[in-house]
């Protein structure tokens, strides 16, 4: 099995697997992928869970009652990991990696605050972001070429950059490393994909 969710809730526990390049909305609505009828608490679209490179995100749907990552209130959209566990209502939501990072095994539950940023360099950051402009799933950061071309430098000075960022979100060498400044970088919350959603294009190219 890929990756699934342990869906804990009056009815007992449920296992749904989750399907790369998809969506999956927890609520009430019978219609959702993760549906929790019988729980008032629960809104009937409550939260999203997406992919996000090689991980997940979870993003409150504006739900009455919130959405809890590992006991905290999210105010958007959180990067999540192995095991760890949304409260939806009176649901529990685990969710479980097929193949967890080493990083995901033995690691605390809360993040540390995102590194400070130089203005370029948070420019950097946001580009890797660019498919959110189109309202795509975000499964993949951008190349060094588009985020070249969408900052107007060359590809050099964004390989400069990426490597500054590389070092100051410890990103070790090693495949996906975009991938990991991503997923790391949603973490700490030093971005934030509703924000990116909601800002106008010129914002997003800045």
């Amino acid at each position: 099995m890929g990756d699934y969710v342990e869906v804990w809730a009056d009815q007992g526990v449920r296992v749904i697997p989750l399907i790369d390049g998809e969506v999956a909305v927890i609520g009430r609505d019978p219609s959702c992928e993760l549906a929790v009828e019988a729980d008032s608490e629960v809104s009937r679209r409550h939260a999203l869970l997406e992919r996000v490179g090689a991980g997940w995100c979870v993003r409150d749907l504006g739900s009455r009652n919130g959405t809890f990552v590992n006991g905290e209130r999210i105010a958007s959209t959180c990067a999540l990991h192995h095991r760890d566990e949304l409260r939806i209502g009176g649901a529990r939501v685990v969710l479980c990696l097929a193949d967890p990072p080493a990083t995901d095994l033995g690691r605390t539950t809360s993040a540390e605050p995102p590194p400070s940023l130089t203005r370029r360099e948070d420019d950097v950051l946001r580009a890797l972001f660019l498919p959110v402009r189109s309202g795509e799933l975000f499964t993949e950061p951008s190349s060094t070429r588009e985020m070249a071309a969408a900052l107007v430098v060359s590809e050099a000075a964004i390989k400069q950059h990426l490597a500054h960022l590389y070092d100051k979100f410890a990103i070790a060498p090693g495949e996906r490393r975009r991938v990991r400044l991503a997923n790391e970088a949603l973490r700490r919350g030093a971005v934030d994909l509703a924000e990116l959603r909601r800002a106008p294009a010129a914002d997003r190219d800045r």
